[in-house]
């Protein structure tokens, strides 16, 4: 089957992380709209499904196979103990949307504004709906494909994703363009993050549950309606804001933004992480005798953290350890279901995370004052939203029985180059123009000696953003010019093979290694993709 070509154009945006259980990666392929022209290469006759489990905010300390004492993740560790491990692998940006843009579309979110930073729930859909996506070239191969979970790149408005167009999300008509738009064949989920309005649930074009006699607005700026804000109303909570956060009251939480209305569609915090899994699990239920891929987006364990009675209490880290444990306990779901429909053999699982791990990410939650020594990145310096490797070297984790060797492999990967992975899985051949950044990393998973990539862009988040690129054993991370009230930050630079943690600076005593380094990121930005040994 192919996709029409279109045009070349590109696209940006991020997010995610696990919080308990085990993580498959089936991807479900839908094509959509137009897209670039993919061509039928040799196919593999025993293509698995494909189960992609990306969490939010896992850190890459956080599970009990990447070294935590403090949580319990017996499922994430099954899966590991199964399959391949990674102890180098990145998100391609260090908040969600970029990232999530990015892994959908195998360009980085930096290349284009719609979706290079976090978007607001009331955002038109960042990726164009012509762009040659995952879900299309799952389609493409025959595949069936599904999104379940934390969407977070934004729904309706302009089909271009044109953040400036003005359009917003229009949550009493027809949500689209959409997931199905950019080549899902089915959607549930949220539409941007858990402490972000609307507090509703999307499923294919349109609010669960909603009442048009209750219609929902929506508001980033101005208040809008009569409902109570946690900023006016702090006695109605029962979780705290610590900044920001302040804005409406739903559910006993208050919310970044302002909403009214569709009060009979509102989540319970407690029980999404149930919901989430059980669609996820009905996905693969209702497609067990065709081929699917699912992107299956927790989550957990985005603010606000509220996890289900039945977690809540149980690990030695504090509520941020419950909600990673709840995690476990989704990912489990997915694996157990696998297994019960007899699909395990003939699946891919991936599970990884849409950046690195945080504390205090605007409730009081107690995370920023648990004592339990839990370090949600490891030994690794910085967190969320930072370009240092806390805040973007993740856990991933691979398993495809008979097929991945069971191990360890410290080999550079990254969430960008599923697109030309699973193409080549597929035995689908990517245009030169579709997914200019992405590389196909299938010989690191199947084990196979060699480095599949010798360099890496990393990104905070933002047009264009806060930039680092990696080389080898050398990162550098960009410098950048005064701006306004922001001083000049020079360039750092550092040797990760001798120094991981990112302690020593050694710009000043190799500006030759630095000059190179920035002559390299410059030519990314300007051609796509790096250049591998290969």
């Amino acid at each position: 089957m192919l996709i029409r070509s279109s045009d070349r154009q590109s696209i940006g945006c991020s997010n995610g992380l696990p919080a308990g259980g085990t993580v498959l990666l089936v991807w479900l392929a839908l094509a959509g709209a137009a897209g670039p022209r993919l061509e039928a290469a040799e196919r593999d006759p025993r293509r698995p499904n494909v189960v992609v489990i990306l969490a939010d905010d896992i850190g890459y300390g956080d599970l009990g196979c990447y070294g935590a004492t403090q949580v319990r993740t017996p499922n994430l560790d099954r899966l590991a103990s199964q399959g391949r491990r990674f102890s180098d692998a990145h998100s391609p940006a260090s908040v969600c949307t970029p990232t999530r843009a990015a892994l959908l579309t195998g360009r980085y979110s930096w290349r284009q504004a719609a979706g290079s930073g976090i978007l607001s729930g009331e955002a038109p859909l960042c990726i164009s709906t012509s762009l040659l996506t995952l879900p299309k070239i799952f389609k493409s191969a025959g595949y069936v494909s599904g999104a379940v979970g934390k969407w977070h790149l934004g729904l309706g408005g302009d089909p271009n994703g044109n953040e400036k167009s003005g359009a917003k999300t229009d949550y009493n008509a027809p949500i689209q363009p959409g997931p199905l738009e950019i080549g899902f064949d089915y959607f549930f989920g949220l539409p941007a993050t858990g402490d972000r309005v609307p507090c509703v649930y999307i499923e294919n074009h349109g609010v669960v549950g909603n009442d048009p006699n209750d219609p929902i607005k929506v508001s980033y700026g101005k208040p809008i309606g009569d409902e109570p804000t946690g900023k006016e109303h702090p006695e109605l909570l029962k979780v705290h804001p610590s900044h920001g956060h302040d804005n409406t009251i739903v559910a006993g939480i208050s919310r970044i933004g302002y909403m009214t209305g569709g009060k009979a569609a509102r989540w319970i915090d407690e029980d999404m992480a149930d919901v989430l899994a059980g669609k996820a699990v009905g996905f693969m239920e209702s497609h067990r005798g065709e081929p699917f891929f699912l992107y299956f987006c927790t989550h957990d364990i985005h603010v606000p953290r509220v996890p289900h009675p039945r977690f809540a209490g149980r690990s030695r880290h504090g509520t941020r350890g419950d909600v990673i444990e709840e995690l476990d306990a989704s990912v489990g779901e997915v694996l157990s279901s696998l297994d019960r429909l007899g699909l395990a053999d003939d699946t891919l699982v991936i599970f990884t995370s849409d950046n690195g791990g945080v504390i205090d990410d605007g409730y009081q939650d107690g995370a920023a004052s648990d004592t339990s020594g839990h370090r949600p990145n490891g030994a690794l310096r910085g967190f969320k939203g930072q370009l240092f490797e806390g805040g973007h070297r993740v856990p991933f984790i691979a398993r495809w029985p008979g097929h991945i060797p069971v191990g360890q492999s410290d080999q550079l990967i990254c969430h960008v180059d599923l697109s030309a992975t699973c193409a080549a899985l597929l035995g689908e051949k990517l245009p030169d123009d579709a997914a200019i950044d992405s590389f196909d990393i299938l010989p690191a998973l199947l084990g196979e000696a060699g480095p599949v990539r010798e360099e890496l862009v990393h990104h905070t988040g933002g047009f264009p953003g806060g930039l680092a690129i990696r080389s080898g054993a050398w990162k550098l991370i960009a410098g950048t010019p005064a701006r306004g009230q922001q001083p000049e930050r020079k360039p750092l630079l550092f040797n990760l093979a001798e120094d991981p943690t990112e302690e020593h600076d050694l710009a000043a005593d190799q500006p030759e290694r630095v000059a190179e380094l920035t002559e390299r990121l410059a030519a990314i930005r300007k051609n796509g993709r790096g250049r591998t040994t290969k």
